[in-house]
């Protein structure tokens, strides 16, 4: 039977809040882990699947349990399978914190008298399970399966977990986010059918979001989401415009969102700026918290941070999946106070910062696990009232992950579909491969050749938070936008609740006695909007396009850039929204820039 964080034990005891404690060791258990604790304890089973929230403190149950089974001498050594190679040399440094040793660079052979076992991960396993089988039927051992999905991320890696594991005395399986939605059994877990004939997961215990933020165990987060008007060429050379957010075709939203997520467009200047000066707010309460960008590519990396640096003036650390500097990359950001990190799909590879309170989510990965992932990466919390700030584009399925933050799920192995229904989990295992492999391209790599993005503008959607919307659109820069940019960094759930609404609120009254000639037109009703012909502003947006393209080449900056610093400095929408007289002015500010440098 599932136990829960919502059990008596949890009730009774208070959350243990480490002052920084990443990878767990904290000197007191939280009331979750004590519940867990207690429940394995009691029940001494074989098989044991916890279910916690990223940044809960899952190692530091585990690496407690560990502890107390070689201590009792119920088991003789410990093996971790961590799904990457960071992951499992970070295990291994938690355990050598409260006196476990283990071996990370095991490989073969003997090991030295002066380890208690070795961290592996599940592709080193897969090579060869029957070294590792070998060793667990040579002495008792405990196996803790990290994030135990991954198991089923290939048939050869279940079968091989199966095959080397199945003699262990004890098996800990852990995971932090929304199990598969691939029918794909996953190894030493338990499945129960229901009452409807289908079969589900079954944890021993879970510690869901919505507990660990009642407990103060995680951070709340914030979702910002930026839409904005997307121009792009198809391979057929058809030029289409849409605006992101907006209903369109499953390929219209993949295009339109990669069009988003181009460093050339004015999209990604407009969300780092906004994400700086959300930084910037976060760090007057947290003052070394950082931000991270997730890449899709190195390309895209290496762009977002020139980007960074042009608008910061701050350079950016860029870690790579293939650079064998990685995981010092991510340790040295870790110990520092610098602000911005970019990184190219690391949250699968253990990116773990407690320190990072920030994120743009700038990669085309549409599914629940990853999302989940990415998230988790910012929700850790080192003192009561931290909270996580979250930018991502108007994309549905982002939508629908953030405002099912809460939502508890289980892997569901018999799945009848309903004929021409649509479920945004189900998500192919082609595509969690994807999302997890450790290529330097995304989900959308196929479409790479078949459009070619030509322009994006930004425009602030909303804020999602605890499954509410707020907000009205606004453009960047806009005193709409920045009312929800300063919010402060150190807020109790409940407070961020209440200023939002109160925010959400100032923005409507404000928006109505704002007059015609100082409103943005998103903010005025159609009939008030004035009338433009349509001629003229197309040529005033000519001009102003080569004015800049001239000013690139004089300047050295992209065109993304420098348009968002017209904006920035002349105020008023993108160029797409802006009145004659907006677009005139910058073409007058670009001409003095440009006499400037000569």
């Amino acid at each position: 039977m599932t136990t829960t964080a919502s059990s008596s034990t949890s009730h009774h005891l208070s959350p243990a809040f480490p002052g920084r404690a990443p990878w767990g060791t904290a000197g007191k258990l939280r009331a979750w882990q004590q519940g867990a604790m207690e429940k394995y304890l009691q029940d001494q089973p074989r098989d044991f699947l916890a279910v916690a929230t990223p940044g809960a403190g899952k190692t530091t149950f585990a690496l407690t349990l560990a502890s107390w089974l070689l201590h009792h001498h119920v088991v003789q050594q410990v093996t971790v399978v961590a799904p990457t190679e960071h992951l499992k040399k970070q295990w291994a440094e938690a355990a050598a914190r409260i006196g476990i040793k283990l071996d990370p660079e095991y490989s073969a052979g003997p090991l030295s008298r002066e380890y208690q076992g070795i961290a592996i991960t599940y592709a080193g396993v897969g090579v060869r399970p029957m070294l590792h089988r070998n060793r667990v039927e040579q002495r008792k051992t405990l196996v803790i399966l990290d994030e135990i999905h991954h198991a089923g991320d290939s048939k050869s890696w279940g079968e091989a977990c199966l095959e080397a594991f199945e003699p262990a005395t004890r098996r800990l399986a852990l995971t932090g986010t929304p199990f598969r939605s691939d029918t794909n059994p996953i190894p030493f877990v338990a499945y129960e059918e229901g009452n409807d004939g289908i079969r589900r997961s079954a944890a021993d215990y879970t510690y869901g979001y919505g507990s660990a933020l009642s407990d103060g165990v995680v951070r709340p987060v914030i979702f910002m989401s930026y839409s904005g008007n997307m121009r792009w060429r198809t391979k057929a050379g058809d030029e289409i415009a849409a605006r992101l957010g907006e209903p369109m075709t499953k390929d219209a939203v993949s295009q339109a969102w990669r069009t988003a997520l181009d460093p050339r467009g004015e999209w990604m200047p407009a969300v780092l700026r906004a994400a700086d000066q959300r930084l910037t707010e976060v760090r007057k309460a947290i003052p070394d918290a950082g931000a991270l960008v997730i890449a899709a590519d190195q390309d895209s990396a290496r762009a977002y941070a020139k980007l960074i640096r042009e608008i910061t003036g701050d350079k950016a650390t860029v870690v790579l999946s293939d650079d064998t500097g990685a995981s010092k990359n991510i340790d040295t950001f870790s110990a520092s106070t610098d602000r911005w990190m970019v990184a190219v799909r690391m949250v699968s590879e253990g990116v773990d910062v407690p320190r990072l309170a920030v994120g743009v989510y700038a990669t085309t990965i549409s599914t629940p696990l990853f999302f989940a992932q990415a998230v988790g990466r910012f929700v850790r919390s080192r003192r009561r009232g931290e909270t996580a700030s979250v930018f991502l584009p108007t994309v549905p399925d982002l939508l629908t992950f953030a405002n099912e933050m809460e939502r508890e799920r289980d892997h569901v192995l018999d799945k009848p579909k309903k004929e021409g229904e649509e479920d945004p989990y189900a998500e192919s295992e082609k595509e969690m491969d994807e999302a997890n492999r450790e290529q330097d391209e995304d989900t959308g790599e196929q479409e790479q050749f078949s459009f070619e993005a030509l322009e994006s503008e930004a425009t602030f959607d909303r804020v999602m938070y605890n499954g509410a919307e707020f907000g009205m659109q606004a453009h960047p820069g806009s005193e709409e936008e920045q009312d929800y940019l300063g919010i402060p960094g150190l807020l109790e759930p409940d407070q961020v609740q209440m200023l939002l609404q109160k925010r959400q609120a100032r923005q409507i009254a404000h928006s109505r006695k704002k007059p015609d000639e100082e409103a943005d037109l998103l903010e005025l009703p159609a009939d008030r909007r004035p009338v433009v012909s349509h001629k003229e502003l197309m040529e005033l947006r000519k001009q102003l396009n080569t004015m800049v393209g001239a000013y690139v080449h004089q300047s050295g900056k992209p065109h993304g850039v420098i348009h968002t610093e017209l904006r920035r400095v002349c105020g008023g929408p993108p160029s797409a929204e802006a009145t004659g007289g907006q677009l005139r002015q910058r073409i007058a500010k670009v001409q003095e820039w440009a006499t400037r440098m000569k």
